[in-house]
């Protein structure tokens, strides 16, 4: 008992059995570390706990208020700032990039109305051939699709139990009127009525008079008759062949006159009351490049589509050479009616970005400012512009998206300066220094530590020695 005792009085006094007042052993999480060690790193933890939950708070409101300071700058910027800055070129410059000038005025300005459509055609002019009797194809004469066909030329010749009943017909009443001769008046006159009848019903069944002038002539039943063309034109459909039988009613051809066509196309909602009949209209077709065709406008359609807000306009065009064909696509160009006193720059002045529309003012000393404009009307040279501009104002004509360029690099350096962490502050350097660029922050040179201090670190058992630690 004595032995524990003294052997218990011999451990040191921050050891775990002394602290907890018996023999025992107590597990560390620890493992066997001194009492010292145990306390620092006791210590440590409840310090670094603390400070490490701040610093998590203090990012995380950080980064809250971020967005919201942002806000409030933007607010305070001009109109025109969200654009970039302004550019400043020399004329030596400008000429480098292509920068041309022009002055905003005040003129009459024409509205441009362009839209796509596609040649058709002329619904008056295109003929369907169909018979009126039943009977068999026993020749063709136009035989396959495209062909070109004159009036009054022959198609097909049909072999029809109708037409030769109706044949005999005719010859009967022709002898029966020449037997007649020496009758009385009422029996020349019912001689003479049936005669025409005969006539007739071959005629209303699109028998040429030609044709039965010769069979009236030879006296012979022809066993088929040929039918004609009744317009000039090209055979766009045909839907019949050699020995088929056809029925009355059925369409053999479609024959379209192509010496004019129609151009239908789709104009928007909102240019509707620019469009009027009669209006002339100018149409570019790709197929024909540097060439112009000039009509009017014929109908305008009293429906709108409603999945694309679009109404037709039908344009009728004179076609000479049967250069346009149907199925082509055209551009049309309208002119709607001028604006008065229209304050207006060249289209190539606005740099449109689909959200906003920019141009750039020129200032003196070559300083171009971005400035934000409302626009109107436009044509194929010049755009309204509504608010932005006053009249005399010289503006950028071309070039503009360099210069956007600029001034946006501009505006993202700039704006880097503000960030937190960056400093977009050019370094100073000395007259002799080499060229550095201009965000390479010098690095600070150690100070030297004193030579006494480093003679004795490396002397220790010296006098100094215990000094210096």
């Amino acid at each position: 008992m004595n032995t524990e005792n003294e052997t218990l009085d011999r451990r040191p006094a921050g050891s775990v059995e002394a602290a907890s007042g018996g023999p025992d052993r107590v597990d560390s999480p620890f493992g066997e570390l001194g009492g010292g060690r145990r306390r620092a790193l006791r210590w440590s933890l409840y310090v670094g706990i603390p400070l490490a939950a701040l610093v998590v708070v203090y990012f995380v409101t950080r980064g809250a208020k971020q967005p919201a300071e942002g806000a409030g700058h933007d607010h305070g910027a001009s109109p025109a700032a969200d654009s970039g800055r302004s550019v400043m070129l020399s004329t030596d410059e400008a000429k480098r990039i292509g920068v041309t000038y022009a002055v905003a005025s005040v003129g009459q300005l024409s509205r441009e109305i362009r839209t796509v459509g596609q040649v058709t055609f002329d619904e008056t002019r295109v003929k369907a051939v169909s018979l009126k009797v039943d009977g068999w194809v026993e020749r063709l004469y136009v035989d396959f699709t495209g062909q070109a066909v004159q009036a009054d030329a022959p198609l097909l010749a049909i072999y029809s139990p109708m037409l030769v009943t109706a044949q005999e017909e005719l010859l009967l009443a022709k002898r029966l009127q020449a037997e007649v001769v020496r009758a009385s008046s009422d029996a020349r006159t019912s001689a003479a009525d049936l005669l025409s009848s005969s006539r007739r019903r071959l005629a209303y069944w699109d028998i040429a008079a030609s044709d039965i002038a010769r069979i009236e002539s030879t006296e012979q039943v022809q066993r088929t008759l040929t039918f004609r063309s009744p317009v000039s034109g090209f055979v766009v459909e045909k839907n019949v062949l050699q020995g088929q039988r056809i029925m009355a009613g059925d369409a053999l051809y479609k024959i379209a006159d192509l010496s004019t066509v129609w151009v239908e196309g789709d104009v928007f909602e909102q240019d509707l009351p620019s469009v009027r009949l009669g209006q002339p209209v100018t149409a570019e077709l790709e197929a024909l490049p540097g060439q112009a065709f000039r009509g009017r406008i014929t109908y305008v359609y009293p429906t709108l589509n409603a999945d694309t807000r679009t109404a037709r306009v039908r344009v009728e065009l004179r076609n000479p050479g049967l250069r346009l064909k149907p199925g082509m696509y055209a551009t049309l160009h309208l002119t709607g009616a001028g604006r008065v006193g229209a304050l207006s720059v060249p289209r190539t002045a606005v740099l449109s970005t689909g959200e906003r529309n920019l141009v750039f003012v020129k200032r003196p000393g070559g300083m171009l400012e971005p400035r934000l404009v409302a626009v109107g009307v436009a044509s194929d040279e010049r755009i309204e512009i509504l608010r932005g501009l006053t009249a005399g104002d010289t503006v950028a004509a071309s070039a503009t998206f360099l210069i956007d360029a600029e001034s946006n690099l501009g505006t993202a350096l700039g704006g880097m300066g503000d960030m937190p962490g960056m400093d977009m502050t050019a370094p100073t350097r000395a007259p002799n220094d080499r060229k550095t660029s201009p965000s390479a922050r010098p690095a600070p040179a150690p100070a030297p530590a004193p030579k006494q201090e480093r003679d004795h670190s490396r002397h220790p058992g010296t006098g100094h020695e215990g000094q210096e630690r």
